[in-house]
């Protein structure tokens, strides 16, 4: 679900943590208290308060506990408290506070993951006062005809949906036949890549049976009928593993239907595998390995979501981990508006944060997608029903579409090619550090569904121990009301970013880590969509057909998915980068399949 922390600009290859300490600097202040014949005294502002006598030293064991939360205070920049005054503390902690917190976590915490037990406080998305909500209709696909069921199953792979859907609809292949050719190549390549946790093959000759049945009976569901697809590794599935990629819930099996799998299973859609995701929703290191980039198998997928990029499939985003992968992978998707598909089901970080979205072919396939995948769930109080309009009946020249001063400019006149209108654009906001804002909501959010994790000290099995557990430590340091100071940063930002937002859509980095975290704090929806290709850094000298993909996000205001799809869906009208194939079977003379 989340990308690792990067202080922007962020490197070209991004496989190293870097940890962002800007919440918990503290720095030397006058108030370091001197040490005196009477003991230790401490100092607010210019006055000495009272010192703890040497009596109270000697012959009360309880002032150990005043001098150790003195030196403490400092880690919460809070260190202006008199001696009397952290006895109070002390003696309150004891009887109101750590007995509160036990109860709590016997009511809520035993359970890791956060798939229970949601949050009373809900983060609104929406920029209108009511929200756009009135009775879902589906969009009306564009139709396609004279398809024709290609003789090598290589071509097949690579078909889209719509077009999958229409050789299933006219009986060109059965569901059968497509998930033999995607379960072969998921045994072929997923060892390779390391991007399959667990291949479902039983699973999905049961629903490919039942998808022709209906089709010999006449009912045909739509474009995902029989369609072969992937979820990533934190959305429950009964009966099969859901390992949230740690070896520590390696063999955790949940008696639950994700809210997402429920709704492709009603679309007739067939299930064959669950992806990797990296350990606990962080970064591609999992506890079978580390996914790769089908375009360069050389260096890694990145971003939680690793497995559904390199194999299109569906995902789930905090922080980057729907961005950064696709972008890497060179292929399309969409981080949906937060809230427009319900969560219930599926390993929580951030209740505020975490979306769920398509990985595809294209910006048509992740419209089908998203057709199918959002609405409103009781389990995810988050979730909420947006009559999102139609991608495919917007006007994209009546659009007025800004573009950042890091927007691929090729994308950008692309699109103005097209009769819709670009204008330079810039988002105004006075927030200092929006990365730190998104440091503190994550990470405290992340160990209160951890907890337990934590306090049983699994986090000393963390595959990358530079990751979670680093942040998670660090996360014991946060006050409350330094959690509740962020959330009211985090207000002001998304007021300064609405009343900026002067555009129907921009065109900015897809992986620009600013850009990333300010997303997905206010909620709003991007497409990343492949632009081009370009050569690896340092060749080997026999040459290589291995590329570095790259690609462009299409930003737009919460609740208006359907402005960046309808940019996504024409900008690939007239190019083809999003139909090329990766060469994983032939990469080059001087390179090879192995680690």
């Amino acid at each position: 679900m989340r990308e690792p922390r990067r202080t922007p600009p962020p490197p070209r290859h991004l496989q190293l943590l870097l940890i962002s300490l800007l919440a918990f600097t503290v720095p030397e202040t006058a108030a370091t208290p001197p040490r005196t014949s009477a003991g230790i005294a401490s100092v607010t502002g210019m006055e000495t308060k009272e010192a703890v006598s040497p009596k109270d030293v000697l012959t009360k064991e309880p002032i150990s506990g005043v001098i150790a939360l003195k030196g403490s205070m400092k880690y919460f920049d809070a260190d202006f408290f008199n001696d009397s005054k952290l006895r109070e503390m002390e003696d309150g902690a004891k009887e109101f506070n750590i007995p509160a917190f036990r109860n709590n976590r016997k009511l809520v915490a035993l359970e890791n993951g956060g798939l229970h037990n949601p949050s009373a406080l809900v983060f609104k998305s929406s920029w209108s006062d009511e929200g756009k909500i009135s009775e879902k209709k589906s969009f009306e696909y564009p139709h396609i005809s004279s398809v024709h069921r290609p003789s090598k199953d290589e071509d097949i792979a690579f078909m889209s949906i719509i077009e999958l859907g229409e050789l299933i609809r006219t009986k060109q292949v059965t569901s059968r036949e497509l998930t033999d050719v995607f379960l072969r190549r998921l045994r072929r390549y997923g060892p390779v890549i390391e991007s399959v946790i667990t291949v479902t093959d039983d699973l999905a000759y049961k629903q490919a049976k039942e998808a022709d049945d209906l089709l010999e009976q006449g009912k045909y569901l739509g474009p995902l009928h029989g369609i072969p697809y992937g979820l990533k590794d934190i959305i429950a599935v009964p009966e099969y593993k859901t390992t949230w990629g740690s070896r520590t819930f390696e063999n955790q099996v949940l008696d639950i239907e994700a809210f997402v799998y429920k709704r492709l299973k009603s679309t007739g859609a067939v299930l064959v595998a669950k992806l990797v995701t990296g350990s606990l929703a962080y970064d591609d290191i999992w506890f079978g390995g580390r996914t790769r980039n089908p375009w360069n198998i050389k260096e890694f997928s990145t971003g939680s979501s690793a497995g559904p990029a390199a194999s299109t499939s569906a995902g789930s985003e905090t922080a980057g981990s729907i961005t950064y992968p696709a972008a890497r992978c060179g292929v399309t998707a969409l981080r949906p508006t937060f809230g427009t598909v319900a969560r219930t089901g599926v390993m929580s970080i951030s209740e505020s944060l975490d979306k769920l979205g398509p990985f595809c072919r294209s910006a048509i396939d992740c419209a089908v997608v998203l057709d199918a995948i959002r609405g409103k769930d009781a389990g995810d109080p988050s979730s909420h029903e947006v009559a999102i309009e139609d991608p495919f009946h917007v006007d994209i020249t009546q659009l007025t579409v800004g573009y950042l001063d890091s927007a691929e400019m090729k994308a950008v006149n692309v699109l103005a090619a097209m009769g819709i209108k670009l204008v330079p654009f810039k988002l105004n906001y006075t927030v200092q550090s929006v990365q730190s804002i998104l440091n503190i909501t994550m990470d405290v959010d992340m160990l209160a569904h951890f907890d337990n994790w934590q306090r049983e000290q699994h986090d000393e099995d963390y595959e990358a121990q530079d990751q979670w557990p680093v942040e998670l430590r660090r996360a014991r340091l946060i006050p409350a009301v330094d959690y509740m100071q962020a959330q009211r940063a985090r207000g002001k930002l998304i007021k300064e970013v609405r009343e900026s937002f002067t555009v129907d859509a921009f065109i900015g980095n897809a992986t620009d880590w600013e850009l990333v975290c300010l997303g997905n704090l206010v909620g709003m929806p991007v497409a990343v969509v492949p632009t081009g290709f370009e050569s690896i850094e340092n060749p080997p000298k026999g040459g290589t057909r291995r590329r570095t993909t790259v690609t462009t996000g299409i930003y737009a205001p919460p609740d208006h998915d359907h402005i960046a799809l309808a940019l996504a869906m024409a900008y690939q009208s007239v190019t083809d980068h999003h139909k090329k194939r990766p060469p994983i079977d032939d990469i080059g003379p001087d390179d090879d399949l192995q680690q």
